[in-house]
């Protein structure tokens, strides 16, 4: 299709091509699933020709800068699809694929790279550098092809500073401005609040993330047709599975309504959930449905669980008390009643803008597979970060870039190589495998993927256990976050266990008598009842 524009005598074609609208098989994200984050300039590059353009605003690629792009692109997590698998991962979530044709940036006095993903700067291009629309359609097609669900990070709330129709806004009110630079105030409790002021819940969702992230106006009829023209046609072009919503609290409910309604209306099985970082447990539920009266009603389905994540490590970190420790993870876990539906949150214990969780609980491996125990076997959605599966550490210090590191062996001139076996410390291997062994429990578990979830009060300075039960499958989860051995009296679990006091544990195939039930420190068993 030709289109021909004309203006003060000047005219130009434009080619339009209109595609057959292919059948897409979307596979919507369950309770049996695990999703795998990374980030594609860190984790492999598998096309050295594409590291750089001469043409394009950023210009560098530098893999001794933590600041900088270091080449990681959509090639090289296709060449490592065999890694996911093996691990028994079935939804792999990548950080923003779209292109940010953005310059360096000053922040706090070093210049740093778009690598990250979350400045667009032309929302219908998969950026060059990680190899463009065609790689991410081979992707996605590989992927699907060993049964890896695929889900796309979306931002709707911002561009980058540099996206084309910037250059020439179509109107002022394109863009939610200000008289003078206004930046959100990054406060999500403003927005459900019945007595927070105008200025400050307007500050919260129309003040720009930062400079050089312009705020979308969402209530611009036009601004927001062309958001969910492209969310539609994303999911038409590529086939993904799911979208996970940057900055969901930022931004204006009723567009993001309006958004979610059409998505599903073309596409019935795809699973949507936001990013709000919101304290205390009512405002995150205030931005999923939820079972509260507000000013606004969320119809997302789902969102990432931050409220669980800070009370696991909490549960791990605390001793245990009134509302101390594991408490903390049991009160959390009352609050479900705010939700419609908290078996679809997605869960995690940390993520590109959190310290490494091998870090944040001391370096500990017991505490650190007992954290992965609840992660795979609570309520929810779990999602593993790139490395977490090989005791990575580190924290956020001087910045997010220090949790952001290369996967050893995803550059051909890597010394170590991570992706195998051989190239693994001892306790790498022995985290590896701990961690799959827990994707496969959670695969095969009807119980766990699927089931009922019931919790019992914390006792004895730290023991906690709760239960996951579907027809006639009854998993026990019962951990001691404490440096003293219990032996512990089940007695208070009749109603669930009935009768029964066999039980196989699952992480060692190891039959059980409940009734001689010892937890050594920072122990945590996954029983199946028998």
């Amino acid at each position: 299709m030709n289109f021909t524009f004309t203006s003060e005598g000047n005219s130009f074609v434009q080619n339009y091509e209109l595609k057959e609208k292919e059948s897409l098989n979307i596979q919507t994200l369950t309770g049996n699933d695990v999703l795998y984050l990374l980030m594609p300039d860190r984790f492999s590059n598998g096309d050295y020709s594409n590291d750089k353009f001469a043409d394009m605003m950023d210009t560098e690629m530098d893999r001794s800068n933590p600041w900088l792009r270091h080449g990681g692109d959509l090639k090289g997590i296709s060449n490592h699809l065999d890694y996911l698998s093996e691990l028994g991962i079935t939804a792999l979530w990548l950080n923003p694929v779209i292109e940010n044709d953005q310059p360096q940036t000053n922040e706090g006095g070093d210049l740093r790279s778009a690598y990250h993903g979350y400045g667009f700067t032309d929302h219908y291009n998969v950026d060059r550098r990680l190899g463009g629309n065609l790689a991410y359609k081979d992707m996605v097609k590989k992927a699907h092809a060993i049964g890896i669900k695929v889900i796309q990070d979306a931002v709707y709330n911002h561009v980058g500073i540099n996206h084309y129709f910037l250059k020439d806004i179509p109107m002022k009110s394109w863009l939610n401005q200000w008289e003078t630079y206004t930046n959100t105030n990054y406060n999500g409790h403003t927005v459900p609040a019945p007595n927070a002021s105008f200025y400050d819940k307007l500050r919260t969702t129309d003040g720009w993330f930062m400079p050089f992230l312009p705020d979308l106006n969402q209530r611009n009829p036009l601004v927001a047709n062309y958001l969910i023209q492209h969310a539609i046609w994303t999911v038409q072009e590529f086939g993904i599975d799911a979208y996970r919503i940057d900055t969901y609290m930022y931004n204006d409910m009723d567009f993001m309504n309006a958004c979610n309604v059409a998505l599903k209306a073309q596409f019935p099985g795809i699973f949507l959930f936001g990013e709000s970082l919101a304290s205390p447990m009512p405002n995150q539920a205030a931005f999923v449905r939820n079972n509260l009266k507000l000013p606004f009603r969320a119809n997302i389905e789902s969102t990432v669980d931050y409220q669980l994540h800070k009370a696991m490590l909490e549960g791990l970190k605390e001793n245990y008390g009134w509302n101390e420790g594991v408490n903390r993870l049991y009160q959390l876990l009352t609050l479900d009643y705010l939700y419609q539906d908290p078996f679809k949150l997605v869960t995690y214990l940390d993520n590109h803008d959190e310290n490494r969780f091998l870090s944040e609980i001391g370096e500990d491996m017991r505490k650190f597979k007992m954290g992965l125990t609840w992660l795979m076997t609570l309520r929810g959605i779990p999602e593993i970060y790139y490395g977490t599966e090989l005791a990575v550490k580190n924290f956020k210090d001087p910045t997010d870039a220090e949790v952001r590191k290369d996967f050893p062996g995803g550059w051909k001139e890597d010394k170590i190589n991570k992706f195998d076996m051989a190239g693994r410390i001892k306790v790498e291997q022995e985290t590896f495998d701990f961690t799959k062994k827990l994707i496969q429990i959670r695969k095969e578990s009807k119980a766990i993927g699927k089931g009922s979830f019931t919790q019992f009060l914390p006792f004895d300075d730290g023991v906690y256990a709760y239960f996951r039960i579907y027809d006639n499958e009854s998993i026990m989860v019962i951990s001691n976050a404490s440096e003293k051995e219990h032996i512990v009296d089940v007695s208070r679990f009749e109603e669930v266990l009935k009768g029964n006091r066999k039980a196989m544990e699952l992480l060692t195939a190891k039959e059980t008598d409940l009734n001689e039930l010892r937890l050594a420190a920072f122990e945590v068993k996954v029983l199946k009842v028998m």
